[in-house]
């Protein structure tokens, strides 16, 4: 299973704005653009997206998690 973390322009933007500065952010945020629309484009049938635009670390974690398959650290059955 491939999982391709996305986030909408918008977001993109406010996180590199958040670390580039000067002239490195306009440059960065061309660059970011131009690599998500490839990202999407290239990603082969089936792989999942996962938006993180707003959501903690944890909850991205249990959307790919569940998207994968994978069991989750309360998933296990006891004896």
């Amino acid at each position: 299973m491939r999982i391709l973390l996305t986030a909408s322009d918008a977001t993109a933007h406010e996180r590199l704005a958040g670390r580039e500065l000067g002239s490195e952010l306009e440059r960065e945020l061309a660059g970011s653009v131009r690599k998500a629309r490839l990202l999407d484009r290239r990603a082969p049938a089936g792989t999942a997206r996962v938006a993180t635009d707003g959501r903690s670390v944890v909850d991205i974690a249990r959307e790919v998690l569940s998207a994968t398959g994978w069991p989750g650290p309360h998933s296990a059955t006891g004896p």
